[in-house]
């Protein structure tokens, strides 16, 4: 099938084919009629599967007709995040450009004032996070009585982050009779609710489940010990011949760290985490894409919505505290159709990390062979791994001490002391690695979200000749 099978117009045809794109993925050959048939939709899809071109092609055929009012905009597509927002923004300047549309970005960290502008001119495109609509909208600054197409992006991540009730009050302002349509990579029942709730009738469409394997990504788990995950992971792209990669962590102290480290080693790396500001962040992608640098460390700001083309691999140096979040770090890899591989650093601390994992997947990963001196040694075997640590930390007066009989005597009660501390050293770690309950509840209050710099000039005045 290609793209000209689905009822597309010419001219969105032909900015397709321009991008580089002539046969559609499996959601956009699903999405693509039935939205264009104005029915309401569930499309359940995995990241990397081509999901926001399935709304945005046909949205932009469905508005060609229309003519857009002040304050009151045609259509509503929510997002999560900010830079998810911005992405989907992208797209409809990259296949609208032949069509002439006006779109509007309603994201936090951008003066209030200039949205209110474009606003005020008529748009036919608004693209939304949650917080933002809200609060232009309690300020008399929006009318969504003309809007009669919305979509619900990323529902399972805007369950995650406490924004269910806000998309519940926003479809109540919306007409009754307007076409719904809802993504989601997983359907839990708050979100199965929210869907018999607001959409009508609508047709569902599952090109993978959320459970199942990428089969273009290949996974590994990489046995190591916290002191030795650096040199993990340096011997990892050394044989691994890493084209471009992004090494994710769970701390913005970590990515900063590392970053400096692959740095002073001669590596071209760079970092992305949520203390940049968002010109510094824009910046170091752009130098990612571009290929100045190769390696980009990462917090999890970048899992979601981060599309870069080439990936060749992912490291987790840290394994993510949710089992989601591993699906979306590794799907920067094995993007449309290409190969890629991702390799998770693990210590036995993980174990339930990886657990959780592998049950929300369904796939048991294999290990990854390593011949670092610093993988993980045997819990049976504790005095091996206590014997060299004390022989290189050995500097002046240590080094200088009774050689012979004198270790001996001390080694009893240190292997005591190693013995002690698998029984309760894990427990202690597993505890303050375990995440908070609930996700940040504000899209404009923490810093990991997204967008934080000035508006592009096309996303005031819209786009098209």
């Amino acid at each position: 099938m290609k793209f000209a099978d689905l009822g597309l117009s010419d001219e969105l045809l032909r900015a397709v084919t321009e991008s580089g794109y002539d046969t559609p993925t499996a959601i956009q050959a699903g999405a693509i009629p039935s939205v264009l048939m104005m029915r309401d939709m569930i499309g359940i899809a995995q990241t990397g599967t081509g999901k926001t071109a399935s709304f945005v092609l046909p949205m932009i055929d469905i508005l060609a007709h229309g003519r857009a009012r002040a304050r009151m905009p045609r259509s509503l597509i929510l997002e999560p995040t900010r830079e998810l927002a911005a992405q989907v923004a992208e797209n409809f300047e990259k296949y609208g450009k032949y069509h002439k549309l006006s779109m509007a970005l309603l994201i936090g960290g951008v003066q209030m004032g200039d949205q209110v502008k474009a606003l005020e001119k008529g748009v036919d495109v608004l693209i939304a996070t949650p917080g933002r609509l809200m609060d232009l909208f309690e300020r008399g600054k929006i009318l969504l009585t003309g809007c009669n197409l919305l979509v619900i992006d990323e529902a399972d991540r805007m369950l995650d982050m406490g924004f269910i009730p806000d998309i519940e009050n926003i479809c109540t302002k919306l007409p009754a009779n307007r076409q719904t349509l809802l993504f989601s990579a997983t359907m839990p029942p708050p979100i199965k609710k929210l869907a018999d709730k607001f959409l009508s009738n609508p047709k569902t469409i599952e090109v993978a489940r959320p459970a199942s394997r990428n089969e273009n990504i290949e996974q590994f788990l990489v046995k190591t010990s916290e002191r030795g995950k650096r040199d993990t992971l340096r011997g990892l792209i050394e044989s691994e011949k890493v084209h471009t990669a992004i090494v994710f962590c769970n701390r913005k102290t970590t990515v900063r760290e590392l970053a400096k480290v692959l740095q002073r080693e001669g590596y071209k790396a760079g970092e992305i985490q949520g203390d940049m500001d968002q010109s510094s962040r824009t910046a170091e992608l752009d130098r990612f894409k571009t290929g100045v640098i190769n390696i980009l460390v990462a917090s999890d700001v970048a899992a979601r919505g981060l599309d870069v083309k080439g990936v060749s691999h992912v490291f987790n140096f840290d394994a993510p505290w949710h089992p989601d979040d591993y699906v979306h770090r590794i799907g920067r890899t094995g993007r449309a159709g290409a190969q890629g591989r991702a390799f998770t650093l693990i210590t036995p601390s993980d174990d339930e990390a990886i657990d959780n994992i592998q049950k929300l997947t369904g796939y048991k990963i294999p290990i990854h062979g390593t011949d670092k001196a610093d993988a993980a040694p045997a819990k049976a075997e504790p005095r091996e791994e206590r014997e060299p640590r004390r022989e290189r930390s050995e500097r002046g007066g240590r080094g200088r001490a009774k050689p012979a009989a004198e270790p001996k005597r001390a080694e009893a009660p240190r292997a005591e002391a190693v013995a002690d501390k698998p029984a309760t050293k894990p427990a202690r770690k597993a505890d303050e690695r375990k995440p908070a309950p609930a996700r940040r509840q504000q899209d404009d209050d923490g810093p990991d979200d997204g967008w934080n710099g000035p508006m592009p000039d096309f996303l005031q005045f819209g786009f098209g000749s």
